[in-house]
Order: structure tokens, then C-alpha cells, then sequence
């Protein structure tokens, strides 16, 4: 039979020498100690759990415990309200009988006191007998000696008390550190010095290269020269009184961040940094999405009026073809053809790049893409130019637009040969920068660019071949990189020229095993059909319909192989805020959506995660999982 652990500590507290009670915060005892009952000769129904203090306290003054009182109902109410306003405290009293106990009264965490009651009689007997037996001692020396002891039983009960709160708050500090490690975000604290007094311990998350430990290290030393330069102009704003947020890129990580400075009131600032690296990739992708869409507004008009008139131009040089021509009239009409044709040309060009098709990132062999492109680029190229690729990615699949990448990739190689004129060698080279960026650069031993050149080469219609270029080349590959959430960038090199195109590196999701699938989906009949789906593959099926629930599933079930999310959630987040909040372990999330391909969060999504358009079939979402792609 098992113990009664209500029983089995009662019978420790009897054991005590001391005398103990608990009272609550309402005045009702909570638990006390044969000792406690026996000292005071209480009756057994003050004894129990629930009798209220100010009956026992009634008792006492009615068997003379404090010795005599003028007004009974006064001396309870006195104590009753000492009680309410209980502080911790150390006494000793002489009782009614004669004997002296001691009190001392400690207050628990939960609400309520603990009071502990010690028979002190023998002790202050014995101090009376050497007074008695000490004339020796003069009597400032034994009243010392008393006072010394009396202090010294305060003492112990204070120290207990102290230990107590020291106690409290060192678990309340542990849990405020373990809060704010968990943040997603470096929570930081610098004096008037500049000197790190506090961290979360979250620098190298969002800043990787820095050290963990910063406490009693300086500003500069931690951050670096360029990042203290560029923070430093906001912590003196705040050191002055005013708090700013703004944002900068970390060169020594190439990582976008957010910092927020707040004035603490004494000439030291509190500081809050994010990385903001894929929102601000996000961000960009969106603004160059809407460039393209008002840049499609402005020239679809005039295109389809330039057209028509092209049309008019080449059925009346046709005509003119077909006409007895003198010989100077036949080259005229034959340049207007060719003229008339190339600006066709420019007009599928142009609507190439105003309405041409967004960056859809896929999971992608950029080796195998790197192979195709080598063997692309190697018909095009003359015997004089060589062409060499240095591949430093290493293994594994990354989320890129395949198609877009590699066109773009041949336009800048093709542009290198023809600035090669002929002779030279062209070199591209992949590889990964910081875990942040895949990086692309493309080099030649041609002339280089021209300062005007580096100024405008990625601008629409800017060309260095004359009547031979249309000048969308560059602008197109800057179209994509933009799209993509990445930049371009034109240099010139001790031999030759040099383009570098950054793209976001994002990791492809591995292929979906059967497994615990997480569903996040509000509407419940949706849920129940993708969960038949999911179950028809294998996969066993937890449910969410809020990026809440998700995180909450996410983290703390174990044992989850991949998120399946929505993109319109129950509430205000979204699944991209999903996306934002997991963990760096959390399994591959899909995000699957019935939003138009050109609405912005569509669109946004697409340069995160694998999107699945609704509607589809067990066997679409089956090829989607194991591929990452849209059947």
C-alpha cells in the first residue's frame, strides 16, 4: 500500500524539538506540530488545518499568554493586524508560567509565514546563574554578553531570510536569462564606457564570427571596425537621450541587420539586434516585382502602338521588295527591313524583361546546372577562348530558378567573349559566401570596363557594341538578381573585367520520408482531405490551424519529419511568418496556397520555400513532396 505523504511529513514536523505553524494569507492555518499544541495546550479544533488566527490568538489572551490586557477585543485586533502586515522578525518572550520562548517568523513564497518556537528557558536560566556566580565580570560586560547572544539568534534569523530571497532571485534570474536566450534577437546592455555589461550570449546567432562571451569587452573590439562604425553614430544618439532603430549590413558576415538603441538613463544603452538578411532579400525581390510591374503599364501602350507601326513599316518594304527597284533603291529598302526586324527584337526583349516570368526557385543540382552551362558555353566561344569553371559549392541541392540562373550566366559569358575579342580566357567561378549568398563570378582578360561603363552598364538600352547591342543584356541578368532578392556587381581586375551576381543561398528541403508530417491548415474541411493525402503516403498526421499551434508543435513534439503550412493562416500570421519563427533544426516546411501566382505573398513565397498551388491530388502532393517542385 502506498505512503501518505500528507502523513509521513506530519510525522516528521512531530519529531521537531521546536513548536511550528503555517498560517496562509487569509489567516487560516495551514499545518502545525504536536510541540505547537502541546506548548500552548491549544484545544484540538485550533489545532487543525483551516482554524483562523484570530480564534487561537483569542484563546491566548484569554488563558493570560501575553500576561494582562486592559481590552481583550483591542490586544486580538493588534495582533491580527500585525499579522496582516507580517514582516519577518526575531522575539523572545516570557510566558504567563514562567518559562521564555523565542519567536521567529519568516514569510514563504507562496503567501503566508512559517512561525518556529523554541523554549529558550534553560539558556536564560543559565545566563542568570553566571551573572550570579560572575560578580568578577562587571555588569556592562554580562549585559554585553546577553545582548551579544540575543543579536546573535536575530542574526541567524535574518540570515535565513536573506537566504531565502538570495534564493528567489537567483531562479528568477535564471529564468529571465533563459527567456531572453531563446529570442530570436541579441539583447544586449552597454555602460557609458562602451563596455558590454550584459548579453543574452545570442551575438554569434546573429552575427556569426563573433564571440559569445562579450561581458566587460568594448564595443569596437567585439563588433569590428566596420560594424562599431556603423552602430556607433545611434549609441551616442541614445547615450544622449533618444532612442533610433535602423538598419546595416555586416561586411565580416554579409548579414543584414536591424538594431534598435533605447537610453537606460544613466549614459548606457540597451541594445536589440536582428538578422533581417532573408526579410530584406524578400523585400528587395517585391520592389523589383512591382519596378516590373509599372514598367509593364508604362511601355505595354506604347509597345503595342511601335508595334502596329512596325508592322505598317515592313508590309510596305515587302511591297517595295516585290517593285522594279533601282539598284541604289534595293540596299535602302533592304537596311529598313532589317531595321524594322530588329526593333521586333527589342520589343520581345522588352517584354521580356517588364512581364517576362518571375524567379521560381526549385531544388536544384547546381553541379549538374554548372555542367550544362560548361557545355553551353564552350560551342559558343571561338578557338581563341578558353573557358574554365571552378566549381567550390561543394555537394548538396540548392532552391534556385534553374533556367533563369543559367541564361543569365551564359549572357555574361557570352559578354566576356565578345570582350575578349577573339583571344583570351574566361573564367567563372561558384561558390559559397559566409553561408549568407551563392556567389557567381565571372572573369575575362578583355580591356574592362570603362568608367562610364561601370556607371551605367546594368541600365536598360546602355550598350558598348554600337549598332551590333540592344543594351538589355546586363539589365536583364540585373532583373533577375533583383527578383531573386540578390545584387550585381561590375569591377575591373589588374587583366581584365569582372561581374559578380549574389543570389540568396537557400538550402534545398530534403525529400519527404514517411514520417510525423505537421499540417497547418485553418480550414477543417481542407484539413481532413490533406490529412487522408498524407496518411495515404505513410505519413502519420499532427494538425494546427495558426502559426501559434504550429510553433508550438514544432518545438515541442518530438520526432517531426516536416510542416506542411498554408499560406493564409487563422489569425495575422501567415505561413511565411512561420517560416520566420522555426528554429535553425526544424524540419523542411512546404507551403502549399490557393492566392494567385501574382499576389505579393504568393510571390514572396516562392522565394523561401516549395509552394504547392491548390487545388491538386494525392499523387500532385506526392510529387511535390519528394521533388519540392509544382507538378
Amino acid at each position: 500500500m502506498q505512503a501518505d505523504p500528507h502523513a509521513m511529513m506530519q510525522a516528521g514536523l512531530n519529531l521537531i524539538a521546536q513548536a511550528m505553524s503555517i498560517y496562509d494569507d487569509d489567516l487560516q492555518l495551514v499545518t502545525c506540530n504536536r510541540p505547537f499544541r502541546e506548548m500552548f495546550d491549544l484545544p484540538p479544533e485550533l489545532a487543525r488545518p483551516g482554524a483562523p488566527f484570530e480564534a487561537t490568538i483569542r484563546y491566548l489572551v484569554q488563558r493570560g499568554e501575553y500576561g494582562p490586557v486592559d481590552d481583550e477585543d483591542v490586544a486580538v485586533r493588534r495582533r491580527v493586524e500585525q499579522a496582516l502586515a507580517f514582516q519577518p522578525h526575531y522575539m523572545e518572550r516570557s510566558r504567563a508560567n514562567g518559562r521564555t520562548i523565542s519567536v521567529e517568523g519568516a514569510p514563504l513564497p507562496q503567501g503566508g509565514w512559517v512561525t518556529v518556537y523554541t523554549d529558550i528557558t534553560h539558556i536564560k536560566q543559565h545566563e542568570g546563574l553566571l551573572r550570579a556566580r560572575s560578580e568578577e565580570l562587571s555588569e556592562q560586560l554580562l549585559t554585553r554578553a546577553e545582548e551579544l547572544a540575543a543579536t546573535n539568534r536575530k542574526l541567524q534569523a535574518t540570515n535565513a531570510a536573506l537566504s531565502e530571497a538570495k534564493r528567489e532571485l537567483t531562479e528568477m534570474e535564471a529564468r529571465i536569462r533563459l527567456t531572453t536566450e531563446m529570442m530570436p534577437a541579441h539583447i544586449a546592455h552597454v555602460g557609458a564606457d562602451r563596455v558590454y555589461t550584459y548579453s543574452n550570449r545570442r551575438l554569434n546567432a546573429i552575427m556569426p564570427g563573433r564571440p559569445s562571451n562579450i561581458l566587460g569587452l568594448h564595443m569596437a573590439d567585439v563588433l569590428g571596425t566596420q560594424a562599431y562604425q556603423a552602430v556607433l553614430p545611434y549609441v551616442e544618439i541614445a547615450q544622449e537621450g533618444r532612442a533610433s532603430s535602423f538598419e546595416f549590413t555586416d561586411e565580416a558576415s554579409s548579414r543584414r541587420i536591424r538594431t534598435a538603441t533605447t537610453p537606460d538613463g544613466d549614459g548606457g544603452v540597451y541594445i536589440l539586434s536582428q538578422d533581417v538578411t532573408e526579410e530584406t532579400q524578400t523585400r528587395n525581390a517585391l520592389q523589383q516585382t512591382r519596378r516590373r510591374e509599372l514598367a509593364a503599364q508604362m511601355t505595354s501602350g506604347m509597345a503595342h502602338d511601335f508595334s502596329n507601326l512596325l508592322t505598317i513599316i515592313l508590309g510596305s518594304q515587302s511591297r517595295l521588295l516585290r517593285m522594279e527597284l533601282s539598284d541604289e533603291a534595293q540596299p535602302l529598302v533592304s537596311a529598313t527591313l532589317s531595321a524594322a526586324k530588329r526593333g521586333g527584337r527589342l520589343l520581345d526583349r522588352i517584354a521580356a524583361m517588364t512581364t517576362g516570368r518571375d524567379y521560381t526557385p526549385t531544388p536544384c543540382d547546381p553541379a549538374a546546372l554548372l555542367r550544362d552551362l560548361k557545355t553551353l558555353a564552350t560551342s559558343a566561344l571561338p578557338d581563341g577562348v578558353r573557358f574554365s569553371l571552378e566549381d567550390r559549392l561543394g555537394p548538396g541541392r540548392l532552391m534556385l530558378d534553374s533556367g533563369q540562373v543559367q541564361d543569365s550566366l551564359l549572357n555574361l559569358i557570352l559578354n566576356a567573349r565578345d570582350a575578349c575579342a577573339g583571344a583570351g580566357r574566361i573564367t567563372l567561378t561558384a561558390a559559397r559566401l559566409k553561408e549568407t549568398w551563392l556567389e557567381f563570378t565571372v572573369t575575362d582578360t578583355g580591356p574592362g570596363f570603362s568608367p562610364e561603363a561601370l556607371k551605367r552598364g546594368l541600365d536598360p538600352f546602355y550598350t558598348t557594341k554600337g549598332g551590333e547591342g540592344s543594351g538589355l543584356g546586363l539589365a536583364m541578368v540585373y532583373d533577375m538578381a533583383k527578383l531573386a532578392g540578390g545584387r550585381v556587381r561590375l569591377e575591373n581586375t589588374a587583366t581584365g573585367a569582372r561581374v559578380t551576381l549574389r543570389l540568396p543561398l537557400r538550402e534545398a528541403p530534403r525529400p519527404a520520408e514517411p514520417g510525423l508530417a505537421l499540417l497547418v491548415e485553418d480550414s477543417p474541411d481542407l484539413r481532413d482531405a490533406i490529412r487522408d493525402m498524407l496518411r495515404a503516403q505513410g505519413h502519420s498526421v499532427i494538425e494546427a490551424a495558426s502559426t501559434e499551434e504550429a510553433l508550438t508543435l514544432a518545438t515541442q513534439v518530438p520526432g517531426v519529419t516536416l510542416i506542411l503550412s498554408d499560406i493564409t493562416l487563422e489569425g495575422a500570421a501567415t505561413g511565411l511568418d512561420l517560416l520566420d519563427r522555426l528554429p535553425a533544426n526544424a524540419p523542411p516546411c512546404y507551403l502549399m496556397t490557393s492566392l494567385r501566382p501574382d499576389h505579393p505573398l504568393h510571390r514572396a513565397a516562392k522565394s523561401r520555400a516549395p509552394v504547392l498551388r491548390k487545388p491538386f491530388t494525392g499523387a500532385d502532393l506526392g510529387q511535390f513532396l519528394a521533388t519540392g517542385q509544382q507538378p
